[in-house]
């Protein structure tokens, strides 16, 4: 038997198989490779297509799955949270700086609040 290299065309893991079986794989996903795991999650979405009464599209399937991965070797969900995060600090600090924030009078103590303790620091 021999043994080759091959990528898979969604997320890009390489894995050694016989060339049967890379002919079985490309077989049931339209000429495209898929490790494992991509190919159940696209076995498994096509699967929820067909529970809903219509034929299962392994094409449309397979497509929703690399644009998933696409998505996911550019960042993804982690990748824009912490993007959201750095604009978010952005703007806040930007807040601070700004003249229209930093003229507004603070409030006034209450008289209760001059009757607290003062907290004291210790410096150890």
């Amino acid at each position: 038997m021999e043994v080759e290299a091959v990528s898979c065309e969604c997320c890009g893991l390489e894995e050694e198989c016989t060339g049967e079986y890379i002919g079985g794989v490309r077989a049931c996903f339209g000429g495209r490779w898929l490790c494992g795991l991509c190919s159940e999650d696209v076995k498994y979405e096509a699967g929820k297509c067909a529970g809903a009464g219509a034929a299962p599209d392994v094409e449309e399937a397979v497509r929703a799955h690399m644009a998933i991965c696409r998505m996911l070797k550019s960042g993804g969900p982690a990748g824009r949270v912490a993007e959201g995060m750095r604009q978010m600090l952005r703007t806040a600090s930007w807040k601070k700086a700004s003249p229209s924030t930093s003229s507004t009078p603070s409030p006034s103590p209450s008289p209760r609040e001059h009757h607290r303790a003062s907290p004291v620091s210790i410096g150890l």
